[in-house]
C-alpha cells in the first residue's frame, strides 16, 4: 500500500467510523431510555463494548502476527487516549454534569472498575516473568482475576443504577420531562449491532493504513506509530461521546469512555488465550509505564468527582486542565523513553 492509498484509505474510514460511532449513540440512547438501564449502565457496557471492537480486531491480528508488545501497547495507549477525549469534551463543552465534579460521582464506580482492572495488568506484567508464565487454561492468573474484577465492576453499576432508579420513583419531579426516544427498541437495538459490525469490519483497515501512514512518513512504530494506532482505534469512542455531549447526554459520553478502559483490560483474555504462552510473560516491561499513567489519570479524574469545590484553580486543582496536563506529561515520558531505547 502506497502512502497516497493509505491516506485516502485512512480519511474513508475515518468517515465511515464518524458515521457509525454517530449511530451507536443515538440507539445507545434510545436503548439506555426504552430499557430503564439508564445512559450511565448503558454507557458503560453496552457502547464501551462496542466503541471497543477496533482494539479488539486490531490486537488479535498482532497476536496472531506475534507482535505482543503492539497489542499490549496499543490497549495501554487507547486508555490514555480516552482519558484525553474525555478531559477536552469536559473542558470545551463545559458541561453542566461536568466529567470532574460532585454531579458525575455515579462516574466513579466506572472509573474504579478501569483503576483495578489496569492494575491488576500492571501487576501480572511486573510478576509475570517471575513467575514462570504460569496459566490457566491457556490464561494468566492475574487475567481471570481481571475478569471478576470486570464483572463485579458491572453487578455494582447495575445495583447502583437500580438504587438510583427507586429515589427517581419515591420522589418524583412533575417539571422533569422524560425524553420520548424517536425510535423503537427493536429499531435501536437492530441500528446499535448494526453499527457496531460497521466498526468492527472498518476498524483493521483503519489501523493497518495508520500503520503504514506511521512507516512510509518517516515516523516509525515506536511512540509515534504507537500512539498513532491507539489513537485511531479510539475514533469511535471519540465520536460516540461527542455525538453524546451534544445530545446532552453526558453519562453516556462519560460512561463509554471509563467504561471502555475497563473493558480495554478485559480484551487481554481472549488476547492472552490466543498467544503461545504467558502474553503478560511476553511484553516488555516498558509498559507499566503507561498502564501506570493510565491509573494516575483516572485517579486524579475520580478526586475531581469527589472534590467539592465549585471554582477552581485550573491545573492545581483536579480538572479536566490537570488530566490533560497529566496525560501530555505522560505522553512525553513514553517518548524520552522510546528515544533511549533507539
Amino acid at each position: 500500500m502506497t502512502l497516497t492509498t493509505a491516506l485516502i484509505t485512512f480519511a474513508v474510514c475515518s468517515l465511515i467510523i464518524v458515521a457509525a460511532g454517530t449511530a451507536l449513540a443515538w440507539c445507545g440512547d434510545a436503548i439506555a431510555e426504552l430499557t430503564g438501564f439508564g445512559r450511565l449502565l448503558v454507557g458503560s457496557i453496552l457502547i464501551a463494548g462496542a466503541t471497543s471492537l477496533p482494539e479488539l480486531v486490531v490486537d488479535i491480528t498482532a497476536i496472531r502476527n506475534n507482535m505482543p508488545d503492539l497489542a499490549v501497547g496499543d490497549l495501554f495507549g487507547s486508555s490514555l487516549m480516552n482519558l484525553l477525549i474525555l478531559a477536552s469534551l469536559d473542558w470545551i463543552y463545559h458541561s453542566a454534569r461536568r466529567a470532574f465534579s460532585r454531579e458525575s460521582m455515579g462516574h466513579a464506580l466506572s472509573a474504579m472498575a478501569g483503576i483495578l482492572t489496569t492494575s491488576l495488568v500492571i501487576f501480572g506484567i511486573a510478576a509475570g516473568s517471575r513467575l514462570g508464565g504460569i496459566t490457566l487454561g491457556g490464561i494468566a492468573p492475574t487475567l481471570w482475576l481481571v475478569g471478576i474484577a470486570y464483572l463485579f465492576g458491572v453487578r455494582l453499576i447495575f445495583r447502583d443504577q437500580q438504587l438510583a432508579r427507586q429515589d427517581h420513583h419515591e420522589t418524583p419531579t412533575p417539571l422533569a420531562a422524560e425524553a420520548v426516544p424517536s425510535m423503537s427498541l427493536r429499531t435501536a437495538i437492530i441500528g446499535f449491532v448494526a453499527a457496531a459490525g460497521v466498526i468492527v469490519l472498518v476498524g483493521p483497515s483503519l489501523s493497518i493504513s495508520a500503520g503504514v501512514i506511521a512507516d512510509q512518513s518517516g515516523l516509525g512504530r515506536t511512540f509515534v506509530g504507537t500512539t498513532l494506532v491507539a489513537l485511531t482505534t479510539s475514533l469511535p469512542e471519540l465520536v460516540a461521546s461527542i455525538v453524546a455531549v451534544r445530545m446532552g447526554a453526558f453519562d453516556l459520553a462519560a460512561g463509554n469512555i471509563f467504561g471502555s478502559n475497563a473493558f480495554n483490560m478485559l480484551l487481554l483474555l481472549p488476547l492472552d488465550a490466543l498467544y503461545p504462552g504467558s502474553l503478560l510473560a511476553s511484553v516488555s516491561p516498558d509498559h507499566i509505564v503507561t498502564g501506570a499513567a493510565a491509573v494516575i489519570v483516572t485517579s486524579v479524574a475520580v478526586i475531581g468527582q469527589l472534590y467539592g469545590e465549585t471554582k477552581r484553580q485550573r491545573v492545581i486543582d483536579p480538572d479536566a486542565i490537570l488530566v490533560i496536563a497529566l496525560i501530555l506529561a505522560a505522553l512525553y515520558v513514553l517518548y524520552i523513553l522510546g528515544q533511549q531505547q533507539g
